[in-house]
């Protein structure tokens, strides 16, 4: 023990340098010297002081242990070491030292004054002498468990009414009230490796150019282990959570304070939330001790400054520092010196940290790193039933979520908490979204580009801030279309700051050296990760834009706002590419953007026509469609297009899709699971529902119904022709019909089998005859494996087209009609066509 009464006095003797040299690193040492005056009045044999070196612009590592143990005999065990490595630019830097006894309660900073940094130095060591007396080394009232367990009940009364009036509620974007916290939160997940900092090669990474399925929620975590955030900040003292811009983060904080404060999660500790853009905004630069102290005085009526003492030295508070990336550039180094002070002195208390994850710029030697995960689908849909729950409409919330699940670049871009708020708050005032979805990405955008930031009234050091709003946008088109084209969606970081150099060298206020313009390139790009969050490291140099909806924007966009005379180029570059699924998403938005889509419309049926006009085989088959349509009658129900796409479907099963989007109202009467697979007719099939009313459509249900018993005999399926349904049947088929059901064995007979293999090619060949000279069809069209294919390509492009025509787009009535009354004719058909 140290005897309160009496006191010994030390001489701290520090070398350092007196100068330096950029990016050089030198040794300091720090020892413990005794005065002359020197008594020792402790029972005990040793007593450790600890030294903590802090800079605002030089890097310091201890070599060893950062304790002098000073001993009984007057003096110390030895000095300690501490690295120190002056940075690559600058003109000048501050050293400093703080003295700590072993209860962690500071004894004396020393100042060492400034240092300069030259280009090149010899060092000259110099030593400085400080006194200090024991009365500062020595405990004061160390109280007992008991008493700091009252404490700890006391204070946390007395501050909670002030965490629930700041962490309570939240109101973001157009909100027009606040909502609770509680009412809407849902768990965060935490991936414990930071995706970014993953080593990986470009190769590695999935190549999604060509995937037709491609899987539009996040990538490059979804093979990263995730623990919940609760999880995460119980395992780890020190811990600083990363994420990117709208993940969530502060809200997630807010809860730790609540839950604190409740005394459900460590409920040993008291709460204290700084907003870190607040404190580095404070008058006269305080300490961070002084700032919370200062706080809990002014908001929550604690005017003993001792109890946080007393708390912060025992570690029984949690505390959360909120948005370091908020921080102007001005301010960062005083709020990193201090948060480094701060959980150095008070290394026993629980610290998190939250910040953009490409906008740190300092790394804190004993904070575990994390990173916020996307929310996943189920996350998405408990956030979004909270939501609407919350304001008395659970039943849009489940509408909420079936719209999502049918519409996957929307989907995708809710993997982002702040979208999906704004998704919901769109959808809650209508019940409904944008018919054009362009708008819908265009106000996402909005968010992350200057709004999200501005209605917290955060500005941020604009890297690049002769970049208008325009030009950021038409430089993220420019990335977006280049790497798109490729069919790179990931993308070396290289290859993303040669684009941005080619883009702002062209500017009329851009550097001449090419040396500068370079290292603006690497500031842009991480500038776009860190301010925006448009452009995230999947892995270590590797990139690609946070959603693949916001790099397919980015694209049309792009063609859209192209000068008048490359305009017809661009559009005919991206219909050249009508048969690759990856562009179907550039397609409709281009269509969208467009202030007159006729062009592009006019385009694309000139290039789905040609898909298959250099085959005689398809263009019969499209004539004896064109054909087959003209000679049915429906009495009207449905155009002569509807009628072309039946018949194709009859051909080739793949084309029902088509019909549903021509006829909503026929797709209902036609079932695709009443019709087994049969090789002959691809991987799908057709019926129709005999629920339904066809008296107007009988010529389509006996068509459909003789199609679907060949299919059945074709693949050695026993299926009888139900005539009672078709009761104007002509005398002769039904005849011919009846024969051949006559000849076809019962379904109890033991040698079915015996007869499909005896008599089954003869049968199914009859049917064909009869089907071919009664019905014109059951036609073997005998297609290649080349004709399978671009008959699939050209039944693609129409669905293609069919849903260009069906958004939100300006089409003049003219084009509009021409397209519909052309749609799946024969190239002979296209200029003299029939009138729907």
């Amino acid at each position: 023990m140290v005897n309160e009464s009496h006191g010994f006095s030390i001489r701290p003797v520090i070398h350092y340098p007196s100068g330096v040299q950029a990016g050089k690193t030198y040794l300091m040492t720090i020892d413990l010297l005794p005065e002359e005056s020197f008594k020792w009045h402790s029972e005990e044999e040793e007593h450790p002081i600890y030294c903590q070196v802090d800079s605002d612009v030089f890097n310091t590592n201890p070599v060893d242990e950062t304790v002098v143990v000073l001993h009984r005999f007057g003096g110390s065990y030895g000095e300690i070491g501490i690295l120190v490595t002056a940075p690559l630019q600058g003109i000048e830097g501050q050293l400093s030292v703080t003295l700590i006894n072993r209860w962690g309660v500071p004894i004396k900073r020393i100042f060492l004054g400034t240092i300069p940094i030259y280009s090149g130095l010899v060092d000259s060591p110099i030593e400085t002498e400080i006194h200090v007396t024991t009365s500062q080394v020595k405990p004061q009232n160390i109280e007992s468990r008991d008493e700091v367990d009252e404490l700890v009940e006391k204070i946390r009364t007395k501050i909670s009414s002030d965490i629930y009036e700041r962490c309570g509620t939240m109101r973001v974007l157009d909100m027009v009230q606040p909502i609770g916290i509680n009412d809407i939160y849902i768990r965060v997940n935490i991936l414990e490796k930071l995706s970014g900092s993953r080593q990986i090669d470009l190769n590695e990474l999935p190549d999604i150019s060509n995937q037709e399925n491609f899987d539009r929620l996040p990538l490059g975590q979804n093979e990263i282990e995730r623990v919940s955030g609760l999880e995460a900040v119980e395992r780890y003292d020190k811990l600083m959570i990363l994420s990117k811009p709208g993940a969530g983060k502060t809200m997630f904080m807010k809860k730790l304070a609540i839950l604190c404060s409740r005394r459900e999660f460590q409920n040993h500790r008291v709460p204290v939330f700084i907003t870190l853009k607040e404190f580095s905004e404070a008058e006269e630069q305080p300490r961070l001790q002084d700032f919370i102290a200062k706080q809990w005085k002014v908001f929550c009526g604690v005017e003993d400054t001792k109890s946080l003492e007393v708390l912060l030295r025992k570690g029984h508070v949690l505390v959360l520092l909120d948005g370091l990336d908020e921080v102007q550039a001005n301010h960062h180094n005083h709020v990193v010196h201090e948060i480094k002070v701060f959980t150095q002195t008070f290394r026993t208390c629980q610290f998190v940290i939250t910040c953009r994850i490409a906008a740190r710029k300092y790394t804190f030697e004993h904070f575990a790193e994390v990173e916020i995960a996307d929310f996943s689908q189920e996350q998405i849909a408990e956030f979004s039933m909270k939501w609407f729950s919350t304001y008395q409409s659970p039943e849009k919330g489940h509408l909420f979520i079936k719209f999502l699940k049918k519409n996957p670049p929307v989907q995708e871009l809710a993997t982002n908490p702040i979208i999906l708020t704004l998704l919901c708050l769109v959808f809650g005032e209508s019940g409904d979204f944008p018919a054009n979805r362009s708008e819908l990405y265009s106000e996402s955008l909005s968010i992350l580009l200057k709004k999200w930031d501005a209605k917290r009234m955060i500005e941020r050091g604009q890297v690049y801030k002769h970049l208008s709003l325009k030009r950021k946008e038409d430089l993220l088109g420019l990335l977006a279309f280049q790497t798109f084209e490729r069919g790179d969606y990931f993308f070396n970081q290289n290859v993303a700051e040669q684009l941005i150099f080619d883009y702002i060298r062209q500017l009329p206020e851009a550097k001449d050296d090419q040396e500068t313009l370079q290292l603006n390139s690497e500031a842009v790009l991480k500038s776009i990760e860190a301010q925006h969050g448009l452009l995230v490291e999947r892995a270590r140099r590797i990139y690609s834009f946070s959603h693949r909806t916001f790099q397919e924007y980015f694209v049309a966009r792009r063609i859209v706002t192209c000068s008048t005379k490359q305009i017809h180029t661009e559009l005919s570059n991206l219909v050249s590419r009508i048969t690759q699924k990856r562009y179907r998403e550039i397609f409709l938005l281009t269509v969208e953007l467009l202030p007159d889509a006729d062009e592009l419309l006019l385009l694309m049926k000139k290039q789905i026509d040609s898909l298959i006009s250099n085959s005689a085989s398809l263009q019969a088959l499209l004539s004896w469609v064109c054909k087959k349509a003209e000679n049915t009658d429906t009495n009207g129900q449905y155009k002569p297009s509807v009628i072309r796409a039946f018949y194709l479907a009859l051909s080739n099963m793949t084309f029902k899709d088509l019909i549903n989007k021509l006829a909503p109202s026929l797709s209902v009467s036609l079932d695709s699971n009443a019709l087994t697979s049969s090789p002959d007719y691809g991987d799908s099939s057709l019926s129709l529902n005999q629920g339904s009313n066809f008296e107007d459509t009988n010529n389509l249900k006996l068509d459909l119904e003789l199609t679907q018993i060949l299919a059945h005999a074709s693949s050695h399926e026993l299926a009888r022709i139900e005539l009672a349904h078709f009761s104007s049947l002509n005398e002769e088929l039904q005849q011919e019909l009846q024969t051949l059901n006559s000849q076809l064995p019962h379904s109890n007979e033991q040698n079915i089998q015996e007869w499909w293999d005896l008599s089954g090619n003869d049968w199914i060949k009859s049917l064909r005859s009869v089907m071919i000279y009664y019905r014109n069809i059951g036609h073997d069209w005998e297609f290649t494996a080349d004709e399978i294919e671009q008959l699939h390509n050209y039944q693609n492009a129409n669905m293609l087209l069919i849903d260009c025509l069906n958004c939100d787009c300006y089409v003049t009535r003219s084009t509009r009609q021409k397209l519909k009354e052309t749609l799946l004719l024969p190239v002979a058909e296209i200029e003299n066509p029939p009138v729907d």
